[in-house]
């Protein structure tokens, strides 16, 4: 086992270094970025108008015609806020120094081009199955936009999705939950596993409507609590919030200066590591969120380009929150790291309270991300086995979470992370390749947006002059 665990993490140091998915995760933003001109700048503030225009905790049911463009948003980003936003952003800081979180910020901001166009792909070739429910994601526009000739890539990238989030990576959300209730409550982690399980199993057989109504309640709800929590701890240590962002901002190029040179920390691992837990916070370009917002009902595909790029601009917000935290209230000592790290800021800020605080909210990012990627997991068993195999995937992905609780997980985690990186590549590979679509979509989308404003105008001065 020793010999297979090494063999997994030098494959993944190879897969997710600085030479591999890095670059070409951050190219692919960085070329949409440019090719978009600049859309998560340009469009931001309509971006925020359609996200709040069509916000509800209590939208209108989600049925297999799909769901509203709110719902499909949560949807992703309960996937997206998940324990890596909570232990991830902890590790990062310690393996990369302060300085990772600027390039995190960096890649965030690339993330949201890729994730626009990831949106706008999944809309544009959406599908129908037999009994009329909505379908979309990377195996179908890889397939309805590159040709059947491509179906193989597709295929692959089912199996590593369903793997890689809809089992393996559902076990490690759920031993998540269980190590935090076992630490903060002393829960047996039997007891927190069949719990989860039973939770979530009432939301997978409830189908996409109750999956809808639960997220749109729960993430703004995790999202906010989450929050409060963190500005009590930053108003507490007020003073020390600017030096905490100058930190962030000097160990970015020049960490030595800072943090000193015993610790081996450099601009590299700054960079490496903050971009690293970016793009595994954020979801962007790794195919995982079109899912959700492939069977949004909006008017076009552009407009829901648009919502999606609040899921990164999300996921930004609570780890930049974790990150300050942690700073602010001076805890970060390189000898502790993940989510220990994270309750001992939250607890120095918030007394005894602050390891129950970040259990319980560790319980909703977790729980919610099991959701999300259950939800991602089943759209790639209906492209492969139709609806035949949708009721055995709910059984064993509840088989899963219940196992995970009880499970010493380093090697599944390791896991989780190989089949996430090996599924990145199909989705990249359809990024370039449908990249001129993406680009059309926007363009159609900003004449008929000029058009409306031009009608809209013309139609008040109408009424001006009339009056």
């Amino acid at each position: 086992m020793d010999f297979l665990n090494q063999l997994v993490s030098d494959v993944n140091g190879v897969l997710w270094g600085v030479f591999f998915l890095i670059p070409l995760l951050c190219g692919t933003g960085i070329f949409y970025t440019i090719k978009l001109r600049f859309v998560q700048v340009r469009k931001f503030g309509l971006a925020a108008r359609f996200l709040l225009g069509g916000a509800s905790l209590f939208g209108k049911r989600a049925d297999k015609s799909g769901m509203s463009s709110f719902q499909a948003l949560a949807t992703a980003v309960a996937a997206q806020v998940g324990t890596g936003n909570v232990a991830g952003t902890a590790t990062a800081l310690v393996a990369g120094g302060p300085g990772s979180l600027f390039w995190l910020w960096v890649a965030a901001f690339f993330g949201m081009a890729t994730i626009f166009a990831e949106a706008v792909l999944a809309q544009t070739y959406r599908t129908k199955d037999e009994q009329g429910r909505v379908l979309g994601g990377p195996a179908y526009y890889i397939t309805l936009g590159m040709g059947e000739k491509w179906r193989p890539l597709a295929v692959f990238f089912s199996i590593a999705i369903i793997i890689a989030l809809g089992c393996i990576g559902n076990m490690v959300q759920s031993n998540s939950i269980a190590h935090a209730m076992q630490t903060a409550f002393n829960v047996p982690a039997a007891v927190s596993g069949v719990v989860c399980a039973v939770l979530a199993g009432l939301v997978f057989f409830g189908g996409v409507g109750r999956l809808a109504s639960v997220t749109e309640k729960i993430v703004p709800f995790m999202a906010a609590i989450y929050l409060i929590g963190g500005l009590w701890v930053i108003g507490a240590h007020i003073t020390e919030v600017i030096p905490a962002f100058r930190l962030i901002f000097v160990a970015a190029f020049d960490p030595e200066a800072v943090m000193g040179g015993a610790l081996g920390l450099t601009v590299a691992k700054a960079m490496q590591f903050g971009v690293a837990r970016g793009l595994f916070s954020n979801e962007a370009g790794m195919g995982s969120t079109p899912h959700a917002h492939a069977v949004a009902r909006v008017e076009h595909p552009a407009e829901q380009g648009l919502v999606a790029m609040f899921g990164v601009f999300t996921t930004v917000v609570i780890v930049t929150f974790t990150g300050i935290v942690i700073l602010v209230t001076g805890v970060l000592d390189f000898k502790t790291t993940g989510i220990e790290l994270t309750q001992h800021a939250y607890t120095v800020g918030l007394g005894s309270f602050g390891m129950a605080f970040v259990a319980v909210c560790l319980f909703f990012f977790a729980f919610s991300t099991i959701m999300g990627w259950y939800f991602f997991g089943e759209q790639n068993v209906r492209f492969l086995f139709r609806s035949r195999g949708v009721l055995a995937y709910r059984v064993i992905v509840c088989a899963f979470i219940v196992t995970g609780a009880m499970l010493k997980v380093d090697f599944v985690w390791s896991l989780a992370d190989l089949f996430n990186g090996l599924m990145v590549l199909p989705n990249l590979v359809a990024l370039v390749a449908l990249h001129k679509v993406v680009g059309e979509s926007l363009e159609d989308f900003e004449k008929k947006l000029d058009h409306y404003e031009e009608r809209k105008s013309e139609n008040i001065d109408d009424r001006m002059q009339r009056l």
